[in-house]
């Protein structure tokens, strides 16, 4: 745990913040390292060449996304196309059996 004065950083946590170029990224917290940085691993930024790439930045520059509430399929599917360009095995099952639980119900409506 990091807090950036605004919350408490942890591992896995979505962000958003600025490169020391001076460049948007949104990611996500791979690991806390000493000394007020987090090592994160880039899912969108302006700089294109830093997208899937493991990137240090300063606490004091992130700033941690509110975690999301999925009420839709379309979003769910988003999200485990996210899960799946992460690698995120984990993340990809829980989402997977959202999807399935609310095909199940919408049969069930008919």
């Amino acid at each position: 745990m990091l807090s950036n004065n605004t919350s408490i950083l942890n591992t896995g946590d979505w962000i958003k913040g600025e490169s020391r170029d001076g460049e948007l990224v949104i990611g996500y917290i791979e690991s806390i390292i000493l000394d007020g940085a987090v090592s994160v691993t880039v899912v969108t930024s302006d700089n294109k060449e830093t997208v899937g790439k493991t990137i240090h930045m300063l606490s004091k520059r992130v700033k941690k996304l509110p975690d999301s509430i999925v009420t839709n399929k379309e979003q769910i599917l988003f999200q485990i196309d996210l899960a799946l360009s992460t690698g995120d095995e984990e993340w990809f099952h829980e989402l997977s059996s959202k999807l399935n639980s609310m095909r199940q119900l919408a049969e069930g409506v008919h």
